[in-house]
C-alpha cells in the first residue's frame, strides 16, 4: 500500500488531494493544524509548520508520496529538511505566480521567475512561491513542481470564478456589468483536475498544470448561458473602471479575471508539458454547471472575497447611465 502524507489535506485543494489518494487506495496521513476535519479514511496529525518539533514522528517513518502546498517558504524547506531523505517521492502545488513575465503569451516552464524570497523580505507570494521551489528543487528527479494558475470549481473559497456565475444569477433579466473582454483571454484549472493529476503523474521538475486557453468573452458567455442569465451586458472601459476604482483581478470591489492590457501573458502560458505528462481536462462548461449550481447552493448574495455587490454594481451602471 502506497503511503502518503498530506502536510495541509483539511483545506479545499489539499483535502480534495487526499481523497484522491484514497480513493486510489493509498494510507494517508495529513498533518495541518486548526479544527477541520481530513477526509474520511485519513489520519490526521495536529501540529503547527512553526514548531520545530512538528515533523519529528513523521520523520520517524519513510513516505511513498509527500505532498505540500503552503505558500510560506520557510514551511516548506523545514519539511523538505525534515522530511526529504524519508520521501520516496515529493510533490510540491506551486503557482504561476513564481513567473516575473507577465507579457509573454504562450511561455512555458523555461520562462524567468521573480527573485526567491529571503529571510526577513516582506511577505510576496510570488517569491514565497520560487523560495519554496527552490528549497523542493534540491530532490532533484525526486521531486514534482506543480504550478497552478486560477483553480476553479466546486467550494472556491477565493470567489473569483464563481462570483461570475453569481453575478449573472441575481441579475436575473437585469443588466449585468463587464469589463473590457476584446483581446482578453482567460485560463483556469478545474480543482478536481488538478487534483487527479498530482496523484496520477510520474512527471518530475515544473509542469504548469493549468487549463487551455479560451477568450474571456466566450467564458462569461458560457457562465450567462448556464446561469439563465435574460438581460443585457454593459461593457465599461477599462479608464473609466479604474476610475471608479474598481479593482482587477480579485478582491473587494473587483470585477475577477479582469487583468490589465498589457498582461498578455498571465492566463495564456503553455500547457504543453502538462498534457504530454498525463494531465487532462473536463470540458470547460461541465466545470461552469458546477459552479453556478454551487454557487446557488452556496447562496449568491453571501458575503464574498471577490468581486461588486449587487449594490456596487447597479451604482456604477447608474453612473453609466444603464
Amino acid at each position: 500500500m502506497t503511503d502518503v502524507l498530506i502536510l495541509g489535506g483539511t483545506g479545499w485543494l489539499s483535502g480534495r488531494i487526499a481523497r484522491r489518494w484514497l480513493d486510489a487506495g493509498a494510507a494517508v496521513t495529513c498533518l495541518a493544524r486548526g479544527e477541520r476535519a481530513a477526509p474520511d479514511g485519513a489520519a490526521l496529525v495536529r501540529g503547527d509548520r512553526d514548531d520545530p518539533v512538528v515533523y519529528a514522528a513523521l520523520a520517524a517513518r519513510d513516505w511513498d508520496q509527500v505532498v505540500d502546498i503552503s505558500s510560506q517558504a520557510a514551511h516548506v524547506a523545514g519539511a523538505v529538511n525534515a522530511l526529504g531523505d524519508r520521501a520516496a517521492r515529493w510533490t510540491y502545488v506551486s503557482s504561476m505566480s513564481v513567473y516575473s513575465d507577465d507579457e509573454t503569451a504562450g511561455a512555458d516552464e523555461s520562462a524567468p521567475r521573480h527573485p526567491p524570497a529571503q529571510r526577513g523580505d516582506e511577505y510576496e507570494y510570488g517569491a514565497q512561491k520560487a523560495a519554496a521551489e527552490d528549497a523542493v528543487a534540491t530532490l532533484g528527479p525526486r521531486a514534482l513542481i506543480a504550478r497552478p494558475g486560477l483553480i476553479v470549481g466546486e467550494g472556491d473559497p477565493s470567489d473569483r470564478f464563481g462570483y461570475w456565475a453569481a453575478a449573472f444569477i441575481r441579475a436575473g433579466a437585469e443588466p449585468v456589468l463587464l469589463p473590457p473582454t476584446d483581446g482578453r483571454a482567460t485560463q483556469v484549472i478545474d480543482v478536481d483536475d488538478l487534483a487527479d493529476y498530482v496523484v496520477t503523474t510520474s512527471a518530475t521538475g515544473p509542469v504548469n498544470t493549468i487549463g487551455d486557453v479560451h477568450p474571456l468573452a466566450e467564458v462569461l458567455d458560457a457562465v450567462c448561458t448556464a446561469a439563465g442569465h435574460t438581460g443585457d451586458t454593459v461593457v465599461a472601459t477599462e479608464d473609466w473602471l479604474v476610475g471608479q476604482g474598481v479593482e482587477y483581478w480579485m478582491g473587494e470591489r473587483s470585477l475577477p479575471l479582469w487583468l490589465p492590457a498589457e498582461m498578455t501573458g498571465f492566463m495564456t502560458r503553455s500547457n504543453a508539458r502538462f498534457h504530454a505528462t498525463g494531465g487532462s481536462l473536463r470540458p470547460l462548461v461541465e466545470t461552469i454547471a458546477d459552479v453556478v449550481a454551487d454557487e446557488r447552493a452556496r447562496g449568491i448574495d453571501r458575503v464574498r472575497r471577490a468581486g461588486l455587490t449587487r449594490a456596487e454594481e447597479r451604482a456604477l451602471r447608474a453612473e453609466l447611465g444603464r
